[in-house]
Order: structure tokens, then C-alpha cells, then sequence
């Protein structure tokens, strides 16, 4: 961000050149305003020239201006409200700078405006002001709609605006391409707030109907926070509930989804939002890809496991009886929204399971943040902060990787399995007591010793020492040998030659290895603990 240009705009009244000032002070930065160019270019201020010239020929001058501002770096910009309008400008101050624009009630610009009679296109003073400020505000709504991102400057101080920027400026936004098309997974503080006006940059209409799906924990934390959001930009959502926890993640409770779905009237332009953890996410994403066989889909993660893991990547899924995820449909969302701030309402315990995934990123693909944590570099209470946006981009990115090489999971998206070949089975006969970031990270420790035992480099003690430093387990609960590998055999990862096993080389790097021997296996599960039968 450091050459990139800021650039805010919007109507007049919500505040881009006063939030503009003081959000270059905050960041030390010159501040631009492309009024002041033009009026350096005319000799007169805009009003007059204005006036004189008309607005044919001030778009013009407006052109130049916002082209010779587009030339410089590490600015804050505010243009004027009809600026980025034209299509040229916006294209020139986007090539060079982050364009935010800034919203605000109708009634409130009004009352902001007052009687200034210094905006040339706002009308006279008196009774025609209202009518001709509306009418601007709908000539110019679709071409605001588009801009990538806004902030809502209505019940917000000057100083709240610029906090709320700030956190909008430190958002990365990973984007994931796949056969049908592409998105963004945001990572932000304060993203949440942002939900709606991030929906309506990627196209998602106002009168387009909205089923909220999550669950009553979540909702009791974040719902309203997310209903406000959504309406302040346009929605009108439905709340819909599906109960917590991975054993109501059957299809029992998507046939009911279904039923409040068509109970609302959901139809084919509607899209699903779903606002949770992975269980949560996943009926969301499975009930959105086969209602009217597929309607669009937005993803709020609220634990850290969703939001590098669950959320991302288009699978969804049920369980089954005999094992997890033995029904789903790869189904991509228009776009992920993961805000950490929402992570300070977990238990401790939730926190470390979203660890052991970030974890396994960092044995597949991202070393260096696999050291970063195994040095022990900060707490728990970082996984809502602001250094948690990037750690949690990186361990996002290297998901994004391997699904874009491999969308469907023909290949080499196996690869996001490691840990889970055991896991799942330690999940399945523990009745789901051992939570799911937990039975990975016990499954990440097998594989490793599997991994030594088949002759690769033994990366054990680095792997154990790291989980045990974030309060992962790292032996097996005193269950069966032969009960784990009964249920390792329903996994949907099989193959002809046995079970997939995904074994690592070293932090870094991992390969896929079909049918380890059984004796292996039974071996290590007894060294870490399991029972012999």
C-alpha cells in the first residue's frame, strides 16, 4: 500500500475531502483534492468556471486533472462527486490507487449541504435542492454501486470514518479462480460491517432475495451486526436457522433448509449467505448448490478453521452414518468474507482448532509460516488482530493454489487432505467429541511418523513440538486400532489401491501416496496410543 494511491469519493456531503485530510495525516501522506487541481488549471474557482464554460467542457478539465493526479504514488485523493462517473477517470485513478467510495442517507447530505451554494449541480438554494440532489443520486447510484468498496459515513464522526478506512486498508483480498469464473476471499478487520457494500461491488442486487443462514450461537454474536450491514445496503434479508454442531450436519437438516427457502420465496436470482463455522458453511453451501439446482452463494466464516479451510475452495457437504462429507457438490461462492475481529467470541479451544489448519498449510505449502508459529510468535489473542489478516491470507493462499490447479479433485487438491485420512476416522468413533481441527492435528502427527516410516525425511519432532506449542493433541484417544481402520475404510479419499495418504517430505512440501501398507499403519497408531484390539 505504500504507492498505492487512496482514493475517496462519493456525493458531496459524505465527507471526502475533511476524511481525506485527516486520513492523510494518520498515515502521513500528501493530500490531493482534484477540485483544487482543476481550479489550478482554470485560474478560477470551479463554480465560476462553471458557470462560464458550462459542464461539457469542465468534464474535460476534470479528465486532465484526474490524469495528472493518477501519475503520482502514496497520495490520498478526494474527487469530486461526478468524477469517477466517467468511465476514463476511474480507469486512470485505478490503475495507480484503491478507490473507496464513501455513502451517506440522503436526508443527512441534505442536512450536511445546507444552503452551500458553492456545488454548481445541486440547484438553488431553495425548493428545488431536495428534488435535484435525489435525482443526481440516482443518475449516479449504479455507476457508485460499482465502485469496489464504501463506507457508510451517515452516524460516524469524522474520526470513525477514518478508523473504518484504515481497517477497509489493511483488507487482502486472496482472489480464486476456477472453471465457471473467479472471487475474492477478504480477510479484514471490520469486514463484517462491510458484508453488504462488498455483495453489492460484486454484483449482487438490492432487490435480490436474501436468506441468512446461521446458527443461534453465531446469530447471538454476529447476527445483528450482519443484518444491519445487509440492510444498510439495500437487502432485505431473511434469517434462517440450522442447529450447531457437526452431528446435525445430515441431510435431515437441509431438507428443512430447503422448506424455508421456498417458504421465502428464494428464486433463481436469490443468494444464499452463510454466516458460521464450517458446519454452518457447509449445509449453507450444499443447500445453495442444489435448491432450484444452484443459486448464488456469500460465505461468512466466524471461526479461523472456516476461514482458511471450510470456506474456501467451492466444497460442501453432508455427513453420512458411515463417514463425513459422504454427500456434497462442489459449489463456489461469489465471495468469502472472513473479518478475525469476530474470532475474540470463540472458546480458546475453537481458536486452536482453526490452528491445526493453518498448520497444514504451512506443511504443504507456506514454511515459512509454519516457523513463524512453531517459534512461538505471539498468543492466542493475535488471531483477532491486525496481524492475524496476514497470517491468515498466506495460509489461505497456499489453499487457493491447489484448488485452482485442481478445482474438482481429481488430483492433486488431495493434497489439502493431509491429517484428515485419520482424522476423520478419530471424529467418526469418537461420536464427534474430538473436535475436527484436533483429529487433524493427531492425523498431521501420523502422517508424519507414516512419512518417516516409508523412508522420508523425519520432520516428527518439528510437527509435534509445534502443535503441542498451540495446545493441539498430538496422541490418539484410547480407541481401537481396529476401530479406527474399520472406519478409515468408509472414507470418501479410498481408492482402488487402498486408502490416500497424504505423507510429508518436509515443511514445505508433501506428496500423495495410495495404499500404505496396513501394518504401517497399525503400528503407528498403537505407538500413539490407540488400543491394540
Amino acid at each position: 500500500m505504500d504507492d498505492l494511491n487512496i482514493v475517496l469519493t462519493g456525493f458531496p456531503g459524505t465527507g471526502k475531502s475533511t476524511v481525506g485530510r485527516r486520513l492523510a495525516e494518520r498515515l502521513d501522506r500528501p493530500f490531493v483534492d482534484v477540485d483544487a487541481e482543476i481550479e489550478a488549471r482554470a485560474g478560477v474557482p470551479v463554480r465560476a468556471y462553471y458557470a462560464e464554460h458550462g459542464e461539457t467542457s469542465f468534464r474535460a478539465l476534470e479528465r486532465e486533472a484526474c490524469r495528472a493526479v493518477a501519475r503520482r504514488t502514496g497520495v490520498v485523493v478526494s474527487t469530486g462527486g461526478g468524477a469517477l462517473v466517467d468511465p476514463t477517470n476511474r480507469a486512470a485513478l485505478e490503475e495507480t490507487g484503491r478507490i473507496v467510495c464513501l455513502t451517506c442517507d440522503i436526508a443527512e447530505v441534505l442536512r450536511r449541504l445546507g444552503d452551500d451554494g458553492e456545488r454548481p449541480l445541486l440547484g438553488a438554494v431553495c425548493g428545488d435542492r431536495p428534488r435535484r440532489v435525489e435525482a443526481l443520486l440516482d443518475a449516479r447510484a449504479e455507476a457508485y454501486a460499482a465502485l469496489p468498496h464504501h463506507i457508510d459515513t451517515t452516524r460516524r464522526t469524522h474520526v470513525e470514518v477514518v478508523d473504518a478506512l484504515v481497517e477497509l486498508l489493511g483488507e487482502i483480498a486472496v482472489p480464486l479462480h476456477h472453471p465457471r469464473g473467479a472471487y475474492d476471499v477478504r480477510i479484514g478487520l471490520g469486514g463484517l460491517e462491510r458484508l453488504g457494500d462488498a455483495m453489492r461491488s460484486v454484483g449482487i442486487e438490492r432487490s435480490a432475495g436474501i436468506a441468512l443462514v446461521t446458527n443461534p450461537i453465531v446469530h447471538a454474536h454476529h447476527g445483528d451486526a450482519t443484518l444491519a450491514s445487509l440492510r444498510s445496503a439495500g437487502y432485505r434479508p431473511e434469517l434462517m436457522f440450522v442447529p450447531d454442531g457437526e452431528p446435525h450436519k445430515r441431510l435431515v437438516t437441509v431438507d428443512s433448509l430447503y422448506d424455508r427457502l421456498a417458504d421465502a420465496g428464494l428464486d433463481r436470482r436469490g443468494v444464499v449467505v452463510g454466516l458460521g463455522g464450517g458446519v454452518t458453511t457447509d449445509l449453507a453451501g450444499f443447500a445453495a448448490a442444489t435448491y432450484l439446482r444452484g443459486v448464488r452463494l456469500v460465505l461468512v466464516p466466524t471461526t479461523l478453521l472456516a476461514m482458511v479451510d471450510a470456506a474456501v475452495g467451492g466444497k460442501t457437504g453432508v455427513d453420512l452414518p458411515h463417514g463425513k462429507n459422504l454427500v456434497g457438490a462442489f459449489w463456489h461462492p461469489e465471495l468469502v468474507v472472513a473479518d478475525p475481529r469476530v474470532l475474540r467470541t470463540l472458546p480458546e479451544a475453537e481458536i486452536r482448532c482453526g490452528l491445526a489448519e493453518v498448520l497444514k498449510h504451512g506443511i504443504l505449502g507456506a514454511p515459512s509460516l509454519f516457523e513463524e508459529l512453531s517459534n512461538g510468535a505471539g498468543g492466542l489473542e493475535e488471531w483477532w488482530s491486525d496481524r492475524a489478516v496476514e497470517r491468515i491470507a498466506r495460509a489461505v493462499r497456499v489453499k487457493v493454489a491447489v484448488v485452482e490447479q485442481d478445482p474438482d479433485e481429481r488430483g492433486s487438491r488431495a493434497m489439502l487432505n493431509l491429517g484428515h485420512t485419520i482424522g476423520h476416522a478419530i471424529e467418526v468413533t469418537s461420536g464427534y467429541a474430538v473436535r475436527h481441527g484436533e483429529a487433524v492435528a493427531i492425523g498431521m502427527v501420523a502422517a508424519a511418523h507414516l512419512a518417516a516410516k516409508l523412508g522420508e525425511r523425519p520432520i516428527v519432532d518439528a510437527v509435534e513440538a509445534t502443535l503441542a506449542r498451540w495446545g493441539l493433541p498430538i496422541r490418539c484417544p484410547e480407541v481401537g486400532v481396529d476401530r479406527l481402520i474399520e472406519a478409515m475404510g468408509q472414507d470418501k479419499k479410498r481408492t482402488a489401491a487402498g486408502l490416500r495418504w497424504i505423507l510429508p517430505r518436509s515443511i514445505g512440501d508433501a506428496r500423495i501416496v495410495d495404499g500404505v501398507p496396513e501394518e504401517a499403519v497399525r503400528g503407528v497408531l498403537a505407538g500413539m496410543g490407540a488400543r491394540r484390539d
